[in-house]
């Protein structure tokens, strides 16, 4: 088997090798297509960003699905939407077809972002696009769009909801297509292109469209979502987390109590939430919950040589990030990353700073981020969530408590699973078409690219995997540092650049085998 693969990896190489004048050619003319078109790329752009595209917000994902469609139209890639109801954000099919391709791929972003509040962000707004002259944090300033024949410089930021996750993707898909077809360089596979509309938001009804739909076979799913490695350096991912969220309420009195008639005699739910949270981690950031490890499933002997040969960038993280200790002390991040975690995305009780009371509050919430390995599954991780729940004393309901249950629960936690949810997933890094993804990426980059097992990230690929008998990879574009998910995301306009090169690598990368 060791000889096959050798063999398999040799024939790759060759084939790069040989063709590595081409290939170096062809990445020349993408380039100049992008020098010559930067302006025009930044304005679509800029439009694309300007729509709120919140999952929820039904009228505004669709202008959203409807510009997407619009823009594909212009290319010629054929695109329709796909649905499985009227009231889910749609996803968007387009396709390239190659007279006597033997292999397919599909090329995966998604156009959807994660809720924000506007009175978080610093200077800019979500949903209108901003330029500054660096990252915020760095001191970048406020700049106005160029004009037609101004300079671009690559180290600007543009600052908005989704400029890097994952409309970053998007656009550098089309704007891969726009580059080959004008240069006349046509892809070595069928290509298929699938934008989806909820992925922030559960990706619930995936697997339903997946289903509904036969166009969506291939042999492999190219995913282009997530950031680049800390250290700038261009990576090709096998496999992503799982994930799922639960809310948890905890209760106090059935009205807010002035704290000075009340304080000691009713039971702040605050402090109730802080205890229990506290009991299900320890001091070192090891998770109590009975069982959370148990069904972990070892990395292989490639996919570990993989994170030691890996850069080890936790110290200037540390720096960068103000960070005097992290968790689990002992083990690196890229080796954390390849277990399940438990976060608290958010907390709340009462009010605090200006809006600060005298007053014990009824109620206290969180929200959990369940990160799942391969192995372990997101319906038994919640079910060991709550059996730990109930250990603490709790009774476990799924509703606001009735008067009775009040009277005679003294300690009430109220637990909803949300909607959504899916299992990690992983690729072979020894596949031959994992193998072309990797050439077809290090061919862009002068520097060694990094190969990892396991991304942080999460994405819905055990969702494509159970329903299609494909593989699924990951070749991230947007900068380390930009703030996805939270307020003043941005995307580096070096890496929107790269990350048209490197689509274009997929789009034409050479075909050693098939991935089934």
């Amino acid at each position: 088997m060791k000889i096959l693969l050798y063999i398999i990896l040799v024939t790759i190489l060759l084939a790069t090798s040989s063709a590595r004048y081409g290939v170096v050619a062809q990445q020349s003319k993408v380039r100049e297509y992008r020098i010559a078109n930067e302006h025009r790329i930044l304005e679509e752009f800029v439009t694309l960003l300007s729509i709120p595209n919140v999952a929820s917000d039904h009228v505004n994902i669709r202008r959203n699905a409807a510009l997407i469609i619009e823009m594909m139209k212009r290319r010629g890639l054929e695109p329709r939407l796909l649905e499985a109801g009227n009231s889910v954000p749609p996803a968007i099919y387009g396709e390239w077809k190659v007279p006597g391709a033997t292999r397919t791929i599909i090329l995966y972003a998604h156009y959807d972002g994660q809720p924000t509040d506007p009175k978080q962000w610093a200077g800019t707004m979500p949903w209108q696009p901003t330029l500054r002259s660096a990252a915020l944090e760095a001191g970048g300033t406020i700049l106005s769009m160029p004009k037609p024949g101004e300079k671009i410089d690559p180290e600007w930021r543009l600052y908005a909801r989704s400029a890097s996750d994952d409309k970053a993707g998007v656009m550098a898909i089309l704007t891969a297509v726009d580059a080959l077809k004008a240069q006349g360089i046509a892809p070595t596979s069928n290509v298929k292109f699938f934008f989806e509309g909820e992925e922030e938001a559960g990706s619930s009804h995936l697997g339903d469209i997946i289903r509904d739909q036969k166009l969506l076979e291939a042999d492999a799913w190219l995913i282009c979502d997530g950031p680049v490695h800390q250290s700038g350096l261009k990576q090709v991912v096998f496999g992503v987390r799982g994930d799922t969220n639960v809310d948890l309420t905890v209760y106090g009195a059935k009205r807010p109590l002035h704290s000075g008639h009340y304080g000691n005699w009713s039971p702040n739910p605050g402090l109730i939430l802080a205890k229990l949270l506290s009991s299900m981690k320890d001091e070192a950031g090891r998770v109590t919950i009975a069982g959370w490890y148990d069904d972990v499933a070892p990395l292989g002997e490639t996919e570990r040589r993989a994170i030691e040969e890996a850069p080890h960038y936790d110290n200037e993280l540390k720096t960068q990030l103000g960070l005097a200790r992290t968790e689990n002390a002992g083990k690196s991040l890229l080796e954390l990353i390849n277990e399940p975690s438990l976060n608290i995305n958010g907390m709340s009780s009462g009010d605090v700073g200006a809006l600060a009371r005298n007053v014990i509050p009824t109620t206290a919430s969180a929200v959990l981020d369940l990160r799942l390995v391969k192995g372990t599954d997101y319906q038994r991780q919640v079910e060991r969530l709550i059996a730990h729940i109930r250990k603490q004393g709790f009774n476990v309901i799924d509703h606001d408590p009735t008067d009775q249950e009040r009277l005679t629960r003294p300690l009430i936690a109220k637990v909803v699973h949300r909607d959504g949810g899916y299992n990690a997933e992983r690729t072979r890094m020894d596949l031959p078409v994992a193998l072309s993804v990797i050439a077809a990426v290090q061919a862009t980059s002068a520097k060694p690219i990094v190969k990892l097992p396991t991304s942080g990230g999460s994405l819905p690929l055990s969702i494509i995997t159970n329903n299609l008998r494909t593989v699924t990879i990951t070749v991230p574009i947007a900068n380390y540092d930009n703030n996805q998910h939270a307020e003043n995301e941005n995307i580096r306009l070096q890496n929107l650049w790269d990350g048209i090169e490197t689509i274009a690598a997929l789009m034409t990368m050479p075909n050693a085998s098939s991935a089934k």
